[in-house]
């Protein structure tokens, strides 16, 4: 797929305005071409491409609103979308919370696109999952993996001026390493914006080093341990993570009106307030280098840099623009990164430092249990290990656990060196009295 332009896509929304009679318009073109290619058993299995492209018209008479979604661009599609849109407008309910939309903004230049990912072909993708069988063969280990690309872009504009465009591309590398006995797992992630720091082969070894090293898993006790989490452990991979929900918990609606860990008895919220270790420090910056995000949220807001947890004090909460007009504060849009700062110690040093510890690769399958302590079960996969005396002693069988990210973050004993998962910086920790509930049979 062609990327519209700036260009391209300001005169496609210039012809949407021309066309609207409504009071308020705003406008969203979305375009992606999404390539993959999957591999199991040491062989390639699926590939393709996909690609997309969208305009969606949403019109405001007074607070009633009506949105439409097309694909086909032309001018008679367009003018036939907005009338649509503005027919439905007219027969919606009022929104008691509509608010005007946003007149001109000033967006800093955003860093999230490479044409090295941007011009990846379907060659390229094979030559990466090719990279990573050749290992597995040779080892005589089953490799799996996933490899997807996206180039994308992205236009907002309404009728009062708000103009906005970026384009952004991504790339990111799971695979799973698997003992030909089956019985023990190893797993790693890369995720990039641009494609040519992909290194296939140094992610399958280190998944295949973990899958030999756990297929002698030894039974522990169900109980507290301290433990140390790898960032695909706190962060997650194509699932819920500790850390996601935490940052989802950060909304002020939710707090001031009780419904959140982070609300007061009888209304506010918590921002001020100590909480959690002084290791624990979490931002968001869209221009960080290592994790460069949209310039904007989707509604049209700046995204700017902003402290969330600073030294273990809670800094800022989400307000959409209703909430914070009402509170009379400045609305802050859910960030597009997160960041959160580590030192200067690798994993391998943590390890070292480390007795009578529990190591976890990764967590999988979590699931929430309580919305007021963030509690939350899932399930350890793909390389557990007992550390004694700063070694690896050996592997130790799989846990089910239910946990919070609050008492993780309270706990913390050492914060390591972050690493990109997805689109976030993340650490491996190190937090006392992890708790492990029962023991799981999965690898």
């Amino acid at each position: 797929m062609q990327l519209l332009t700036e260009q391209e896509a300001k005169k496609i929304i210039d012809t949407v305005l021309a066309h609207a009679t409504a009071d308020e318009t705003s406008v969203a073109i979305n375009g992606s071409r999404t390539g993959n290619i999957r591999f199991a058993q040491n062989m390639v299995t699926t590939s393709g491409e996909r690609e997309n492209l969208t305009l969606t018209i949403t019109t405001y008479f007074g607070k009633r609103s009506g949105s439409v979604t097309i694909n086909e661009l032309n001018d008679a599609a367009i003018k036939s979308a907005v009338q649509q849109a503005e027919e439905v407008a007219r027969l919606a309910p009022e929104n008691s919370e509509h608010l005007p939309l946003l007149g001109p903004q000033q967006y800093a230049k955003a860093a999230n696109y490479s044409e090295k990912t941007a011009a990846i072909t379907p060659a390229f993708r094979a030559a990466l999952a090719g990279a990573s069988i050749r290992p597995c063969r040779e080892a005589k280990v089953d490799g799996s993996g996933y490899l997807e690309d996206t180039t994308g872009f992205i236009a907002i504009s309404n009728s009062r001026g708000l103009f906005g465009y970026n384009k952004a591309t991504s790339i990111e590398l799971t695979t799973t390493v698997r003992t030909a006995d089956g019985r023990g797992s190893g797993f790693a992630v890369q995720s990039f914006t641009d494609a040519s720091k992909v290194d296939s082969k140094a992610a399958t070894t280190l998944a295949m080093q973990k899958a030999k090293a756990s297929a002698s898993a030894i039974e522990l006790p169900p109980g507290k341990y301290t433990v140390i989490l790898e960032p695909a452990a706190l962060a997650g991979n194509g699932d819920s993570s500790f850390l996601s929900n935490f940052m989802g918990a950060l909304d002020a609606r939710n707090a001031d009106e009780g419904r959140s860990f982070f609300g007061n008895k009888g209304g506010g919220n918590k921002v001020g307030e100590k909480l959690f270790s002084d290791l624990l420090t979490i931002y968001s910056d869209p221009a960080h280098p290592e994790v460069p995000a949209m310039p904007f949220a989707p509604d049209g807001r700046p995204q700017e840099k902003v402290m969330w947890v600073e030294k273990g004090v809670l800094k800022n909460l989400v307000y959409s623009r209703f909430w914070a007009d009402k509170q009379g504060v400045k609305a802050m849009p859910a960030p597009g990164n997160i960041i959160v700062a580590g030192g200067t110690k690798s994993l391998e040093e943590m390890i070292r430092e480390s007795d009578n510890t529990i190591l976890v690769t990764r967590t999988w399958y979590m699931r929430p249990l309580n919305q007021q302590s963030l509690l939350v079960t899932g399930l350890t996969r793909d390389g557990v290990f007992f550390i004694e005396k700063g070694k690896i002693k050996h592997a130790v069988k799989n846990f089910r656990f239910n946990e919070s990210p609050l008492q993780i973050f309270r706990n913390l004993e050492v914060v390591g060196r972050p690493v990109r998962i997805g689109n976030n910086l993340v650490p491996p920790v190190k937090t006392r009295d992890f708790n492990f509930s029962s023991l799981s049979d999965a690898v």
